[in-house]
């Protein structure tokens, strides 16, 4: 009997050993609804594969800036993180695709796009070296102002703040007229605060999680970019895992990113009601001026798509899908639907 028990006790012991364990640092705060979601997954995860596999995830942004995450992901002491896109420009560029400014009117132009165009991405971020298990939506970022934003003149002169190193925010406020301020996503609160920032592009429900809600006094009502978060694990790490196991890894992590990304959707139009809600005004430019930001931007697009920013490849194939749905739909770039992203 005891015997048995030493024996049961040393394959515990030898299997514990030989875990995979994947550390994956995140912004997201441990007591959020996200954070829990996740949490439950890694649970399934290690019951599903006997603890073969351990995910530990690193909340509140306790690793550093998404600088510090990419490079201590680079030397071994995390495995993977959870990003934006232009956090990973540099990792693979059209992981910014979707997010080009003013390229979707709504969710429905965004859901067409990609269900033809997701896969490419994912495959692009694993050619790359990273393992990726889908986006979810995190709403369209707005411009959010402490002065009414209607048209091009009303922006220009002002302080608009954009993530640092992120080249296609920058361009396209350069292409607005704009001389953008790059600081880190930290900064953010304490710059608006001390007037160090006037403006800053976010989604309502950024804007809410961050609390930069409370330092602004108004919302240009204007689907400005199409955002979305997902996770990437670097594949040096993941190739650890045996296939099966890495099968339940995908499996589980897939279903959460797949439900996020309907949940969002949801979640995005109560925050932008919470916003009005809380005193925050909205501010709907005339179509005119809207059409001239759109024209504007589109032009911004094209050129740094020519200039390799983000592939002009992809980015063809992407407006080529936009311009099928479009046909589809009776609608076009320059509907009177452009300000209601929300609109499904």
């Amino acid at each position: 009997m005891r015997k048995t028990i030493f024996v049961l006790l040393m394959l515990s012991v030898s299997a514990a050993a030989n875990a995979v364990q994947l550390k994956i640092a995140t912004l997201a705060p441990a007591n959020s609804e996200w954070a829990q979601a996740m949490q439950a997954g890694a649970k399934e995860i290690g019951e599903r594969t006997d603890a073969r596999v351990q995910i530990k995830f690193r909340f509140s942004q306790v690793e550093g800036s998404d600088e510090t995450v990419i490079r201590k992901m680079r030397i071994g002491s995390l495995q993977g993180g959870v990003f934006t896109p232009s956090a990973v420009h540099d990792l693979y560029r059209d992981i910014n695709l979707y997010g080009l400014p003013l390229v979707f009117n709504s969710y429905d132009e965004a859901n067409y796009v990609r269900a033809r165009m997701d896969q490419t991405l994912i495959d692009g971020l694993d050619q790359a070296g990273y393992v990726s298990f889908g986006f979810a939506a995190t709403g369209f970022a707005m411009l959010m102002s402490n002065v009414p934003i209607r048209n091009l003149d009303d922006i220009k002169g002002k302080k608009v703040w954009v993530p640092q190193g992120d080249p296609i925010s920058y361009r396209t406020m350069q292409a607005l007229g704009v001389t953008p301020q790059t600081h880190p996503l930290a900064d953010v609160y304490v710059g608006l605060q001390t007037k160090l920032f006037d403006v800053v592009p976010v989604s309502p429900i950024g804007a809410i999680v961050m609390q930069w809600h409370t330092k602004v006094k108004y919302l240009t009502d204007i689907p400005l970019v199409y955002t979305y978060g997902f996770m990437i694990i670097d594949k040096r790490a993941f190739t650890k895992i045996s296939a099966p196991d890495q099968a339940i890894v995908r499996e589980v992590m897939t279903r959460i990113y797949s439900k996020f990304d309907k949940k969002n959707v949801v979640d995005d139009a109560k925050a932008k009601q919470a916003l009005f809600d809380s005193g925050i005004e909205r501010v709907v430019p005339d179509k005119d001026a809207f059409e001239k930001i759109r024209r504007v931007l589109a032009e911004s697009n094209r050129k740094m798509a020519a200039e390799g920013v983000v592939s002009e490849d992809l980015f063809n194939k992407m407006m080529h899908y936009l311009d099928e749905y479009r046909k589809a739909n009776h609608s076009e770039a320059g509907n009177d639907d452009a300000a209601a992203p929300n609109s499904t």
